[in-house]
């Protein structure tokens, strides 16, 4: 991937106390959203969307003919049958928008040359293609359109750690140029769109306080759950899916993290949710595994297992509506290899999931191909 593994952190301060509580704690209190969580889904909850079992492919690989040919090729011998790729992340768009008022925003770390041959070819191999779009933390956004910027208490422009800016999730017109982004893909081929950083930023004591202007007194996690309702209205009517990346931790935390991520507020507004599970990115005790790297059954089942709980309570009973991301990369010790990578798919047809999207930020899955089915068959418990 074009990012380090660095760049997703799970709310590593939260993580102590969202990991030990019970599973028959970790329910919506009444006054949550779940109470509403039928009426606000536009979906037969009930229905499942196809297996979808998928590959991750940052910006640079997609933007190799050869690389391409390669992930194509592995699709072919195997049960993936997706290509999550990057069309929109923090370097800028990776496509030549036809819309002038989006090409402004592109960015100049290049573009798939001929994007249409690329997902005409995805669509002869039955290989579906995924665009991922990187919602708020979007620095090249933030450069061309400083107005659409989080704030510091002096009114200049807040950054994070690295010295980048985020643009503000309340901001609607920042709203209007995402959904005209995930539109164009779907009008080029793209038959899911997958949002991906929609979430607020930490809010680190070490940072300056941030202002969000145009904030009125809605909740953040609303703030999340509306952008991603409104893309759905929009996007669902043209035959394509919504899914949202999210931290792993929302998937046993009982209420929201603080960076506006809650279980009941986001299954409802979206047809996928994709927690990222990664084993190496737990802390040490976490469902009670001293090294939760080394220890990735324990680790994906348990995540997944309590999502799948989350989802009956809200009447979502589809055995794809949760797609986990799976760790494909060594951080830390073990090494992972295909045996690593299969340990995690086992658990997540035994905590009742067909799907799973692999990720490696180099997207390099040879290491890993092993672990693989030739044929993408129903495997769920």
């Amino acid at each position: 991937m074009s990012l380090p593994i660095v760049s997703r952190p799970f709310a590593l301060a939260l993580a102590a106390v969202a990991l030990l509580v019970p599973p028959a704690r970790a329910q919506a209190p009444a006054s949550s959203p779940a109470a509403a969580a039928a009426a606000a889904a536009p979906r037969a909850a009930a229905l499942d969307t196809p297996i979808v079992r998928g590959l991750y492919v940052n910006r640079w690989a997609s933007q190799s003919t050869k690389r391409m040919a390669q992930l194509v090729a592995m699709c072919d011998r195997t049960e993936a049958n997706a290509l999550v790729i990057d069309m929109k992340d923090e370097f800028g768009l990776n496509y030549q928008s036809a819309n002038p008022a989006i090409q402004r925003n592109a960015g100049n770390a290049g573009t798939v040359r001929n994007l249409k041959a690329l997902l005409d070819t995805l669509k002869a191999h039955k290989i579906l293609a995924i665009a991922r779009i990187v919602v708020f933390k979007d620095s090249v956004t933030a450069r061309v359109n400083p107005q659409w910027t989080i704030r510091k208490q002096d009114g200049s422009i807040w950054r994070d750690h690295k010295g980048l800016a985020w643009v503000n999730p309340n901001n609607h017109e920042l709203w209007q140029y995402n959904l005209g982004v995930a539109e164009e893909l779907v009008k080029l081929g793209f038959r899911e769109i997958q949002f991906d950083y929609i979430r607020f930023p930490e809010p680190y004591k070490s940072l300056p306080v941030q202002v969000f202007p145009g904030a009125d007194n809605t909740p953040k996690p609303q703030v999340i759950a509306n952008f991603l309702k409104e893309a759905r209205a929009r996007i669902n009517p043209l035959g394509v899916r919504v899914t949202a990346d999210i931290f792993g931790l929302v998937t046993t935390i009982p209420g929201a993290l603080e960076v506006a991520q809650q279980w009941e507020t986001l299954a409802p507004v979206t047809d996928v949710l994709l927690p990222m599970v990664y084993p190496s990115h737990y802390p040490r005790g976490a469902f009670g595994a001293a090294r939760p790297n080394a220890e990735p059954y324990l680790v994906v089942h348990s995540a997944i297992k309590r999502a799948r709980e989350r989802n009956l309570k809200l009447g979502i009973t589809g055995r794809t509506a949760v797609r986990p991301w799976i760790q494909a990369f060594t951080l830390g010790k073990p090494e992972y290899t295909a045996n690593e990578v299969k340990e995690q798919l086992r658990a997540v047809y035994d905590a009742g999931y067909e799907g799973w999207v692999l990720w490696s930020p180099g997207s390099k899955y040879e290491p890993f191909l092993a672990a693989l089915s030739a044929e993408t068959t129903p495997k769920a418990k």
